[in-house]
């Protein structure tokens, strides 16, 4: 079976920053790990970065240039390093992964991360 678990989230005030962790152990074989979302509370799952074909890589507008997703094969980690916190960031962030050949979309537990001072 293969274990996805994130890390790294925390408290933070506002202008700081974080890195987030989401490594695949276990049995990896298949696995890929896409990107992140995050959820706010009585908000929907939303997109924070993903990898696109190539290993490009895709931010929305409301994260691009604060937001770096980033892929060490080795480790079968992915990473969110976050800059320029805000408040509006608060939420649980999660991981996305896929069980390869299967094309379903799977999450990880997640990691809460608050902005506040």
């Amino acid at each position: 079976q293969v274990q996805v678990v994130e890390s790294g989230g925390g408290l933070v005030q506002p202008g700081g920053s974080l890195r987030l962790s989401c490594e695949a152990s276990g049995t990896v074989f298949g696995i890929y790990l896409k990107g992140w979302y995050r959820q706010a509370p009585g908000k929907q799952r939303e997109l924070v970065a993903m990898f696109t074909s190539n290993e490009n890589t895709f931010y929305p507008p409301d994260v691009e240039g604060r937001f770096t997703i980033s892929r060490d094969n080795v480790k079968n980690t992915i990473y969110l390093q976050m800059n320029g916190l805000k408040p509006e960031d608060t939420a649980v962030y999660s991981c996305n992964y896929e069980k390869r050949p299967s094309v379903f979309d799977y999450w990880g537990q997640g990691t809460q991360v608050t902005v506040s001072t």
